[in-house]
């Protein structure tokens, strides 16, 4: 029936999406109980479940209101209602969690601290002045803190906080800010600071700790610092000294490092910050967002007199700067005493998994830090901080972590029960539930002993926070491990009917996944699907711009194991239902090393070279890359590219960035991931201009082939006649944009996914698409799932639901 007679009726309403922890049931409570209305809400494993019943016109309007006035941080999936007969009811309540049927509830990500909490903070008349674990249900701790559905105390790190008498009535009074917030907590009942030496040692605790950490970064310490989602490290940001001891405690040389600030204005008196930037540093999310830095005049920005003077240690000869604004009251009171900027980098040595304990990391961090600010309140995942930049005048999430994850990506049809493993490095994980895929928090790499322990943690405990079991894995072959599928008289846990992962044999990911997928007779039920990895990034991009194929996408990375045994990297492939085609690649060329080669771009410009000229290269001694090399070196490197030995063929668009970085005497060796594509995108400076290097496109066999060796010639002529680095950095950008478009043209789809790595690239990405949508075609590109690795899980994920049957 269109809508029940005017008479009282009941109304039940199942509610999806991401509403618990954000004050739904509070609203709820007091949107009936303004219209007058009786029934209940409960938080379920799926969401919130409401009834109430009254006057039809009523229930009517209290229907269309959910919607159109639910709580800020909240958003609604779906709104299941359903019209019975009256009950009876004689007031409203909010009733106990249902924990029962399968888990599909959103679970929030760790919100920033709100205007209220933050204003609350800082009034000497409140009882919550100065209190670091200050929250409401609009902000504060979720993921970090939850380890089981349903969002309820009991259920999070905060369950060993017993509410005192005044939280407890904040709690239970339906017009209050902190009604049923979870975390709830004041200075007389929750958790409190501690700051602590190398051994543990408690100096002093709750404010006169806060105090002494501020005393110590002014004196150039180096901090530890316990978070929402893990520890920070933090030096003095304007102190060249401790930023490079910093540098050298966590064995990170080169790669970046995060500024925190304690204020926008601050901020803005440092790096340009466009009105989009700064509502994503001032949002809920508060990424690292990277900025611009303003041009320098004698050391500080230019135009701007009170600009803080940042350590060039903090990003050497980086023109940007990874920013972000206090996130949680612990920062916004340490800050706030400061009054000057710090570097605020995670919690770990180079390439580890931040530290959430405070125990552990004593021992992981006691060779870094000189001193500990500790706090009792247990963390249940480590949730590292998420970094965005803006291109093309939206968002694009590098890495994605707090703030974000794990908000699900919603599919465009059901998929069966899986768990995505991701990649081998910024690995991630992802689960379905229904018609979603949840993507943990960044992981990070595994090729560290520390990081594989967290990637297998994670691959536990993440499934288990959306209903899924575990014990399918300990089967032995026997028949004695858990049945596929829902199991029954176990409360609900289920275990995926496939795991997924790389198609790469060598990942640790994918060598965990067949450990744990037993085969042959007697297996668990499980299926093993191998994805492979460009396939994987493609799909990732099109489910979060909800496109079906068939497509035309462009991938370009570092690396990925190629269906044909060599290396892949800059492809094109045609995307369609139930799988892919390479349509195209970028030719090929030696990695002399192999995995050296990726460390050591002059290593990739020897190869690059070597495809073109042969032998003849190792008598150009006036390109840089060649003479970087020693003699011996180079009789070595010719015999393996002559016997083709440990030079493994490729046709990466990562490493022929990595090669022309190097043929430009950029960077010759990398200590980071990226590092040589990254300075030759900064090398482009601010002359705009449309000029490109050449370059062919062949056919053979229905294989197109992008040669960049016209480009090369031209690039090492330019070089040799003195041309300016930011002139041959842009026409060889300019040359890739046109490469795409005219593989594009060849391929005759309208429809362009950009994935990669590569399209990290802002000037890269922003080219490319000005160029596809000046030719008519439609590109689509990555926005708040990253298209590097970090997106490979979800890709996984949906090349499972496009199988035939799904499995």
């Amino acid at each position: 029936m269109e809508h029940p007679a005017d008479g009282i009726i009941r109304l039940r309403v199942a509610v999806r999406g991401a509403v618990q922890g954000v004050g739904f049931r509070p609203f709820i409570f007091r949107l009936a109980t303004g219209l007058g209305l009786k029934g209940w809400v409960r938080n379920s494993s799926q969401g919130a479940v409401v009834e109430v019943e009254g006057p039809g016109e009523t229930v009517r309007d209290f229907l269309l209101r959910i919607d159109l006035e639910k709580p800020p941080r909240c958003f609604i999936q779906g709104l299941e209602p359903a019209y019975l007969d009256p009950a009876g009811y004689g007031d409203f309540a909010i009733l106990p969690s249902d924990a029962s049927g399968g888990k599909t509830a959103v679970v929030l990500p760790d919100i920033a601290v709100c205007a209220d909490c933050l204003r609350e903070i800082l009034d000497p008349a409140d009882r919550r002045y100065r209190y670091p674990f200050t929250n409401c249900t609009n902000c504060g701790p979720r993921f970090s803190i939850v380890e089981s559905l349903p969002y309820d105390r009991a259920n999070t790190a905060m369950k060993g906080f017993a509410m005192c008498c005044r939280c407890q009535a904040e709690y239970d009074d339906p017009l209050d800010r902190r009604f049923h917030a979870q975390p709830n907590a004041c200075p007389e009942c929750g958790p409190h600071l501690e700051l602590w030496d190398r051994r543990g040692n408690v100096l002093a605790r709750r404010e006169r700790a806060l105090m002494d950490a501020a005393g110590a970064l002014r004196g150039g310490a180096i901090l530890a610092v316990k978070g929402i989602g893990g520890f920070h490290l933090m030096a003095d940001a304007r102190n060249g000294e401790s930023v490079r001891e910093l540098r050298l405690r966590k064995r990170r040389e080169e790669k970046p490092l995060a500024v925190m600030f304690p204020s926008l204005d601050s901020a803005k008196s440092v790096c340009e910050v466009s009105p989009l930037e700064e509502r994503l540093l001032r949002s809920p999310e508060a990424p690292i967002v990277l900025l611009r830095r303003k041009k320098t005049v004698t050391g500080s920005a230019a135009g701007d007199a009170d600009a803080v003077e940042i350590a060039d240690a903090a990003a050497p000869g980086n023109p940007c700067l990874g920013v972000m604004l206090p996130y949680a009251p612990v920062h916004c009171l340490l800050l706030g005493e400061l009054g000057f900027p710090v570097v605020a980098t995670s919690g770990n040595l180079s390439d580890e998994t931040i530290c959430v304990d405070e125990r552990e990391a004593l021992v992981r961090l006691g060779g870094i830090a000189d001193l500990f600010l500790a706090h009792d309140r247990p963390i249940a995942r480590p949730v590292d901080d998420s970094v965005v930049r803006v291109v093309l005048d939206r968002e694009l999430v590098l890495r994605r972590a707090r703030g974000y994850a794990p908000l699900p990506v919603s599919m465009r049809g059901p998929l069966p029960p899986l768990i995505a493993l991701g990649g081998h490095l910024k690995n991630t994980i992802a689960v379905s539930a229904g018609s979603q895929a949840f993507v943990s928090q960044h992981i990070g790499d595994l090729e560290s002993a520390q990081g594989y322990d967290t990637f297998k943690s994670a691959a536990a405990n993440f499934p288990k926070l959306f209903g899924y079991d575990t014990l399918w894995m300990s089967g032995n072959g026997n028949g004695e491990g858990r049945r596929a599928g829902r199991a029954e008289g176990d409360g609900g846990g289920i275990s995926p009917l496939v795991v997924a992962c790389d198609a790469h044999p060598d990942y640790v990911s994918t060598r965990f996944a067949s450990e744990i997928v037993k085969t042959g007779p007697g297996a668990n039920g499980v299926s093993l699907v191998t994805v492979q990895h460009h396939h994987a990034h493609a799909l990732s991009c099109m489910a979060e711009n909800d496109l079906a194929g068939p497509a035309l996408a462009t991938v370009w990375d570092g690396s990925g194991y190629g269906l044909d045994g060599t290396v892949w990297g800059g492809e094109f492939l045609s995307v369609f239902d139930g799988g892919f085609r390479r349509v195209g690649r970028l030719r090929t060329f030696r990695l002399p090393g192999g995995e050296k080669a990726v460390r050591e771009p002059r290593r990739a410009a020897l190869g690059l070279l070597y495809e073109i000229y042969g032998d003849a290269v190792f008598s150009m001694t006036d390109v840089p890359s060649v003479r970087d090399f020693s003699p011996g070196e180079l009789g070595l490197l010719k015999t393996m590219l002559r016997n083709k030995v440990n030079s493994p063929a490729t046709s990466s668009a990562g490493r022929l960035f990595d090669a022309v970085s190097s043929l430009l005497d950029v960077r010759h060796r990398s200590g980071f991931e990226g590092q040589a594509a990254m300075e030759l995108e900064y090398a482009l400076g601010d002359v705009r201009a449309d000029g490109r290097y050449a370059f062919a496109i062949s056919e053979q066999d229905g294989l197109l082939s992008a040669d960049w060796s016209p480009m090369i010639e031209e690039i090492l002529g330019d070089v040799r006649n003195g041309e300016p680095l930011s002139g041959i950095s842009r026409r060889f950008h300019n040359a890739l944009a046109e490469t795409v478009v005219a593989v594009v043209r060849r391929a005759g789809e309208p429809r362009v996914v950009l994935s990669g790595g590569c399209f990290q690239n802002k000037y890269l990405t922003e080219r490319t698409v000005l160029r596809l949508r000046e030719e008519g075609f439609r590109p689509y590109w990555h926005q708040r799932i990253p298209p590097n690795d970090g997106g490979i899980s979800l890709g996984q994920a949906v090349a499972v639901g496009a199988r035939p049957g799904g499995v």
